[in-house]
Parts: C-alpha cells; structure tokens; sequence
C-alpha cells in the first residue's frame, strides 16, 4: 500500500504556504537588499605587485566599512570589487588605504555604475522570467495539456517566491548572480516535473477501470519517486561542497541554488501534480453540474 500523496494535497498546500507568507509579508514590508548591481556603484579591478589574499584585501576595506564588498580574484593578484557608490575622494582614499596596507598596486579600472543600469537590469531580469514562464507554458500546454501548463507554472511561481521571501526575511544581497541562480532553479524544477507528468501520461493510456485520477496520479509520483530523490541529493552534494569549498564569492549564489533546488523538487513532488489533479476535478464537477 503506498503513502497517500495526493488524498493528503492540502497539508502540503498549506506547507508552502506556510514558508510562502513570512517571505511575501517580507517583501512588501522591507523589501529586498539589492546589491550595486541594481542600486549603482563602483567597481574596481585591480593588480597587486605581490601575492594578496581574499581575507587580507576585505580586512583592509573594513576601515572605510566595505567589508561586505563583493571580491572576485580574476587571476594572480588581480581583483575585482564591487563596492557602494563612492565619491572621486572616497575612491582615492580606499586606493591609497589598500597601498599602505597591502603593498604597491595598479588600477586597472574603476567604473561607476548608475541606477539607470540598475533599473535596466531589473528591467531585463523580470522580461527574462516572463519570457521563460510563458514559453514554459506554451510548451508544456502543447506537450500535455493547457491545464498540466498553468499547474507547472504554479509550481515555479512558488520556487521563485520562496527564495526571494527567503533572502528578503534575512536580507541576503541581491545582485545579477541572484537572477542567473532563479533561471537555473527554474530550470531544474521545470525538468523534474515533467517528469513527473510524463509517467502521468503514461499511465493515463494504461488506466485500469475504476482507478480514480487521485489513485493513479499517487501511483505515478512513486514510480518517479527514486529518480526525483536520487537527482536532488545528487545536486545538493555538489552544491554543499561549492559553498563551504568555493570561497565567499560564490556563497550568496549556491545559497540561493540550494533554497531553489530544495523547493524545486518539493513543488514537483507535492504542489504541480496536485494542482493538476484540482483542476480536473473542478472540470469534471462543473461538467457534472452542467449536465
């Protein structure tokens, strides 16, 4: 006798929502922590004359309260910064403050980046989810069906709600990598649903008689259960080893991978097939009630 997944749809409805409402509560009232790339800035690209490392460079930045400055080394002893808008005076005092405290270096750049760039970005960041939701729902619409589309696009709506609630709630940074880590979250969730829907699908064209769409939607999830495990934790370990192996560069960006990937496979499993299996319902009981 298999667990019932699907009888049990609203205690898992009311698990997302549960994670869902902190995080959008959040949103409205403090909104997001957007980092330079969307607020303005400056970036510094520069060559040191000797070895310097990540942690030296950061302490020295906290003496003008730019520690939490994103540092990128970009090879040998060249660095990237990205830190708060600066003044031209302010710029010339944390090179000169990284010269006495780390030795000779070269400026290589040192751009500024505006909030028309900023809005720019936001801009482009939400035509690029618009653009990937709709051909998501236009595909899986013509692959399967309208009604197992807009489930799917429920099930990413979700994913992409609890990691901007999350990092609104502890006020993680937001900046471009955040925008790649939602399409790629996006990307992995998409996949194992189809999965999912697939076998569905599948068993659709099998349907024993007097099997109901709750008996046979419960049977299809197991059968891909193995697979949507084994996948995820495969994901995860190497998402665990990038964020306590890959430096502080690229924490913020697994971080985000890690919530998404998580959410991804629980909206698979729990929230899209559901959702579907509603729907056909509401359709059925309208037909009925029609009739």
């Amino acid at each position: 006798m298999l667990f019932e997944i699907v009888r049990r749809r609203k205690i898992w409805y009311v698990i997302s929502l549960l994670v869902l409402i902190p995080g959008l509560i959040s949103l409205f009232v403090q909104g997001l922590n957007l980092g330079i790339d969307f607020t303005g800035g400056n970036i510094f690209e520069v060559r040191f004359n000797k070895q310097v490392t990540v942690n030296e460079l950061r302490n020295a930045l906290s003496e003008y309260e730019l520690q939490d400055s994103v540092i990128q080394q970009s090879g040998g002893n060249d660095y990237i910064i990205r830190t708060k808008e600066l003044s031209l005076a302010e710029s010339g005092k944390v090179v000169s403050g990284l010269k006495s405290k780390l030795g000779e270096l070269t400026v290589m750049k040192n751009d500024q980046v505006g909030p028309t760039i900023g809005k720019e970005l936001t801009r482009n960041a939400l035509l690029a989810l618009l653009v990937a939701f709709m051909l998501m729902l236009g595909y899986i619409s013509w692959r399967f069906e309208f009604k197992q589309g807009v489930a799917a696009l429920l099930a990413l709506i979700h994913d992409v709600f609890v990691v901007t609630g999350i990092f609104s709630l502890f006020q993680l940074e937001v900046d471009s990598y955040f925008v790649a880590a939602i399409l790629t979250i996006i990307g992995y969730s998409i996949n194992d649903t189809i999965v999912i829907f697939d076998r569905i699908r599948e068993n659709m064209l099998s349907r024993k008689k007097g099997q109901s769409l709750e008996e046979l939607v419960n049977s299809s999830l197991w059968q891909t259960m193995a697979r949507s495990i084994n996948t995820v934790m495969t994901v995860i370990f190497v998402l665990l080893a990038l964020f306590f192996l890959g430096g502080s560069t690229i924490k913020i960006f697994v971080l985000a991978l890690l919530i998404g990937v998580f959410s991804g496979c629980y909206s698979s499993i729990f929230n899209a097939s559901q959702i579907w299996v509603d729907l056909k319902l509401m359709e059925g009981n309208k037909k009925k009630a029609a009739a």
